[in-house]
This record gives C-alpha cells, structure tokens and sequence, in this order.
C-alpha cells in the first residue's frame, strides 16, 4: 500500500515537471528572433514610471533637436549676414564728384598721381608757388607747346583785326598745314584762332613772319621774351616747334610761359575753344575741332596747346581753375592735357608721352592740382 503511494506521488510530480518545461519552450519561442539560438531573456513588462521616463526622454530629445535647429538657423543668418556684409565691404565705392566736374579721388590726402613722366611740374598760376616737381628743369622738345609763346607775342603785339598777305614761304611747314594759299588775305585774329585750337604749322610761319619780318627774326623774339618770363632753360629756332638742333625746353619754362598766356585775355578765350569754323579766302569754310581731347573729356578743362613730334613725343600744357585758386602742371616725358574750373586756374604741361598717357596724366595731376 505505501509502495502505491509513492508510485502515485512520483507521477504526479513528474506530471507537473512536464507541464512546467512546455510552458517555458512555448514562452521562449515566442519571443526569440528567427535564426537566433541560445537562451533569451523574457521582455520586462512596461509600468507607467517607465512610460513617463520614456515619455521625458522624447521631450528632451525633441528640445534638443529644436534647440539644435535654432542655433543652426541662427548661425547660418549670421553667415549669410557676414557673407553680406563682406560682400558690401568689397563693392567700391562710387567715385564722388565736386560741384565742377572734378574727382574727388584725386584729392591731395590720397596723395600725387603716379605718372610715368621724366619731368613733371604743378605751380599756383597766380603765386608761381610751386606745388609738386620731378626733373622740372630737365631740358626737352617741346614740339608745338612752343606755339604758345607764339601766339603770346603776337597777342601782345595787338592790331589782331589788321590783314595778314600769305607769302610762298610761310607755306613750307610739313606735315600738319592748313593749306593757306600764297596771295590769300586773312585777319591776324583769325589766324591766332586757328593756330591755337587746330595747331597748323604754315599758319605759325605766316605770323611769325608778319610780326618780324621774318622766321629767324621771330625767333630772337621768342627767346627774348621767353627771358623776361624767366625761361632761361629754352632755347627757339622757330615758331612751331619742328624738330631743328640746338631748340629745347623744359617743364619749368613752359610753365611759365603758360602762366603768361593763361593770363591773356585773348589767348584765355580762344585755347578754351572745342571746335572753331575757319572761313578760307576764297569763301570755303571748314570746322578745326580742337587738338585738346580734354577740352571734350572733362567738365572743367579750358584748353591750351598740345604738341607732337617724333623727338617730342606726346606734349600738352593744361590749365583749370577753382574758386581762389589757378594751378599749372606740366609734364614732359609723359602725357599732356589742360583742365578747367571757375574761381581756380590750373595749367598742365606734359612732354613725350604714348596717346593714352598723354590725358590720362594731365588729367589725373590738373585734378590733383586743383584739391589740394
């Protein structure tokens, strides 16, 4: 009987043994991923704390994210202002203008414009005080600049409304001619006109020989007075400025010459001229536009005498003006120009320049000239 017993126990033990071990496989199946093997932790159940903590974690999360994308919007508005303003400090500024036309850029805190000229000069035409200089007396060709004293002595000798008798020989003067005809008849004044805006050398030896006699003659007074004005490093041989031995100039000299003609009412109102209608002899007319490209460039250029030869090269004397002040510059070497402005006078004078340098440099020293 007790053998029973135990028989019994037994069975059932091994029962409930059994039934434990399948609910444990059925329950790791469940729960282990396909192609795992080995023994697998049960999934811990979920409980509020934990919800709530899962929950406190998004939000942290989420306010970092936005607070992340905040800062990365606000560093980039901070680039894009930066690449802005950077942008804006590249952009140059626009080049400012005084009432009369003249450059501000040029003024004298930003100190002289560099020029490729061998000799340069800036003078206070009214003091002679001079402003600037570089191989002033250096002395050079000054190819029809000279004209200008031309025209000065002949201004100052007057009786400009008296006629001038063309001769045979004041037409022998290569290569630029008006083409005056022997036996034509032309007023002194108009002659002065056309000498002094289209430069024609047959007109500067029918002037000089009406005003002395002859062209070796005039050249006694052109060295004459170019003494009187102090020009003691020139030396003419003619009225237009053809290469001859033994005729030169200078920066200096010219300059003052300059002063001179600037200072003649007559000359003033004619070398400020862009175009002028030459009427010939025999009635044709034709328009000379002025040698001076500046005249037409700038606003407050008033002309003067631009020259040119091979021995020369490029040359011009300028002059301007602004309110209590007349300047002169002149460049020898480089390139040439006259400039312009009521209230200030400035002349420029440059020698033996390439075309291009020519204006730009006078331009460029005449607007300095007239700031500082």
């Amino acid at each position: 009987m007790r053998r029973k017993r135990t028989l019994l126990l037994y069975a059932l033990l091994s029962a409930f043994a059994l039934s434990a071990w399948s609910q444990d496989a059925a329950d790791s199946e469940a729960v282990r991923p396909s192609g795992v093997s080995g023994p697998i932790r049960k999934a811990k159940a979920v409980t509020a704390r934990d919800t709530d903590t899962d929950d406190a974690d998004a939000e942290s999360k989420s306010a970092r994210k936005t607070k992340s994308s905040k800062s990365s919007h606000a560093s980039s508005h901070r680039k894009r202002a930066k690449a802005k303003q950077d942008t804006q400090d590249t952009i140059p500024a626009p080049t400012e203008f005084t009432p009369e036309g003249i450059p501000k850029t040029t003024a004298a805190s930003e100190g002289i414009p560099k020029t490729t000229a061998a000799s340069v000069i800036v003078v206070d035409a009214n003091s002679g005080k001079i402003l600037y200089e570089k191989n002033a007396d250096q002395t050079r060709p000054a190819a029809s600049t000279q004209k200008l004293l031309t025209a000065l002595i002949v201004a100052e000798s007057g009786f400009l409304d008296r006629p001038v008798t063309v001769q045979p020989t004041d037409t022998m003067a290569d290569p630029v001619k008006l083409n005056i005809k022997a036996g034509d008849t032309y007023q002194r004044i108009d002659l002065l006109r056309a000498l002094l805006v289209k430069s024609p050398n047959d007109v500067a030896r029918c002037l000089a020989r009406d005003n002395a006699g002859s062209i070796e003659a005039f050249a006694e007074v052109m060295n004459r007075r170019a003494q009187q004005l102090g020009a003691v490093h020139s030396h003419f041989v003619n009225p237009n400025g053809l290469p001859v031995p033994g005729q030169y100039s200078s920066a200096r000299d010219l300059s003052l010459i300059a002063r001179a003609a600037y200072a003649n009412q007559t000359i003033r109102s004619i070398v400020c001229l862009p175009q002028l209608v030459f009427r010939y002899a025999n009635g044709r007319t034709r328009e000379l536009e002025n040698t001076n490209k500046l005249l037409r460039r700038v606003p407050y250029c008033n002309g003067m005498k631009t020259g040119y030869t091979d021995a020369a090269g490029k040359c011009l004397i300028a002059s301007g003006t602004r309110p209590g002040r007349d300047v002169i510059v002149v460049v020898l070497g480089d390139s040439s120009s006259r400039v312009w402005r009521p209230g200030r006078d400035v002349i420029v004078v440059v020698l033996g320049d390439s075309s291009s340098r020519v204006w730009r440099d006078a331009s460029a020293l005449l607007s300095w000239g007239l700031l500082m």
